[in-house]
């Protein structure tokens, strides 16, 4: 039999926030599936645990401190990675920041570090990327995680929501920019799932009842759900999609 669509072997994927949670569960996945990663989060120790569960999967994984708000490191990581494994094919746009707040009450300092993290950040990375991907001449593939708030306003959350929604807008305009570099640009909105970043809402009791019942399989996501829909998207599976965004999300926005 031939190698699967689904395959990512010979492979190299950058992941960035790969420390924890979503960005974790899709290192491991591309892992899984065949390729070789670089691992980003703010500290090298953070990245202990996902390079070992990448390593026992039989991959390489090199790890590197990197702020996506730092435009200089960005350059610098990606020279890192070509230097370590000659190539670039795949990028995850994972890094992000939330902090819900009253409209009122957001200052510039907050407005920025969201903004800065989600949207800015994305775009820098996306360019070095999609720049080592045209010197390469082979293409590649580059991920980003929108978010539910890229389709519907959620209150107390306008940072997060302008930026993802910010995200979904660029995901579309890049896709259209890069594909005849055969550079394909799409995006995931992952629903309900609990990370670090989200575990104070799952400590109610009754928030956690009014979202299951929002939601048609009703459950909230496992960290397992999210893997095979960025993996499709990185492989040949995909090779004719670009410029789309997947809501992982149990039904959620299809039946709001």
């Amino acid at each position: 039999m031939g190698r699967s669509i689904f395959s990512l072997t010979g492979k190299v994927a950058i992941v960035t926030g790969a420390s924890r949670g979503l960005g974790q569960a899709i290192a491991v996945a591309l892992a899984e599936a065949g390729a070789d990663l670089f691992i980003t989060a703010r500290s090298e120790a953070s990245l202990v645990e996902t390079r070992t569960k990448i390593v026992d999967r039989g991959r390489k994984c090199h790890v590197g401190a990197q702020d996506v708000r730092d435009l200089t490191s960005i350059a610098t990581t990606v020279a890192r990675c070509r230097e370590v494994f000659g190539r670039i094919d795949i990028l995850v746009n994972n890094a992000g920041f939330e902090n819900v707040s009253p409209s009122v009450d957001v200052d510039e300092t907050l407005w920025d570090a969201i903004v800065d993290t989600n949207l800015k950040g994305a775009f820098f990375w996306s360019q070095a990327v999609a720049r080592a991907l045209s010197e390469q001449g082979e293409g590649g593939s580059i991920v980003n995680l929108c978010s539910l708030t890229s389709y519907v306003g959620i209150p107390t959350a306008v940072p997060y929501t302008s930026s993802k929604s910010g995200l979904l807008g660029m995901t579309r305009a890049l896709a259209s920019e890069w594909a005849t570099a055969g550079i394909r640009v799409n995006a995931i909105a992952p629903g309900y799932f609990r990370t670090a970043m989200t575990d104070d809402f799952y400590q109610d009791a009754n928030w956690q009842d009014r979202m299951i019942s929002k939601i048609p399989q009703r459950r909230f996501g496992k960290d397992d759900d999210i893997g095979g829909a960025v993996v499709f998207l990185c492989s040949e599976a995909s090779a004719y999609v670009t410029g789309h965004c997947i809501p992982v999300d149990g039904g959620f926005l299809a039946s709001i």
